[in-house]
């Protein structure tokens, strides 16, 4: 089994199929996980994967048991997973508010425990959580997304304080547009101008999980692009 596993949790989407590379191109045996399967066919050669929907957390955590079992446990875990509603506070719903806690926040608390076990075991490891600007800063229109990437940024340092005693480092990465064929088509130019390539994402990515890395813990890098 090699030890230096990855598991990558969104890896169906295009910051996610960026990520794999990446970690891949540094030497990581890469696990993908999302419920996109089609997504995930898509994947880089050589880049194994399973389908499952880590945000029901009985499923987190037998993705991450199988993927411990048959290739071995994670010494790393990255998060790219994420959704995004557009509305005013005062528009905002009981599902709009549940559904973004659920996919933004509780994906991120559920795979962390997941994979908390077999790092404490090992006695080290790091985890990535994908934030965005608008958990840090309140932003107009996108109340119940801000809310839920806030509860991520705050899940990020509370983890940090927690798991850090055990030799696992939690830090978060925080884009505000990321440049995809999904988003550009709804960007108007002076946006799109700013927004940040999926490759440059999973540079930082890559850089905060490495060992070079190892005094960083606890922190929210932004990368709001130029």
């Amino acid at each position: 089994m090699n030890e230096h596993v990855a598991l990558l949790a969104g890896a169906a989407g295009a910051l996610g199929q960026a990520t794999a590379q990446k970690l891949a191109d540094a030497g990581f045996t890469v696990a993908g996980i999302d419920r996109n399967e089609d997504g995930l066919k898509e994947l880089p050669d050589g880049i194994r994967y399973w389908v499952g929907d880590p945000t029901d957390s009985v499923v987190a955590k037998s993705l991450v048991d199988r993927i411990a079992d048959e290739i071995g446990p994670p010494e790393v875990l990255v998060n790219t997973i994420g959704t995004y509603h557009l509305g005013d506070a005062l528009d905002a719903t009981p599902e709009d508010l549940r559904l973004m806690v659920d996919i933004n926040a509780g994906t991120a608390l559920w795979l962390t425990q997941a994979v908390a076990p077999y790092m404490r075991e090992r006695g080290s490891g790091a985890i990535v959580h994908v934030a965005a600007r608008q958990g840090l800063e309140p932003t107009a229109g996108m109340a119940t997304y801000g809310v839920s990437k806030a509860a991520l940024v705050h899940l990020t340092r509370v983890l940090d304080l927690e798991l850090r005693p055990l030799g696992i480092r939690v830090n978060a990465v925080a884009p505000q547009i990321i440049d995809t064929a999904k988003n550009r088509p709804y960007l108007p130019p002076e946006l799109l101008a700013h927004a940040v390539s999926p490759e440059a994402i999973a540079d930082i990515v890559v850089y905060l999980v490495k060992d070079t890395a190892a005094p960083v813990s606890g922190a929210v890098l932004p990368a709001y692009g130029a």
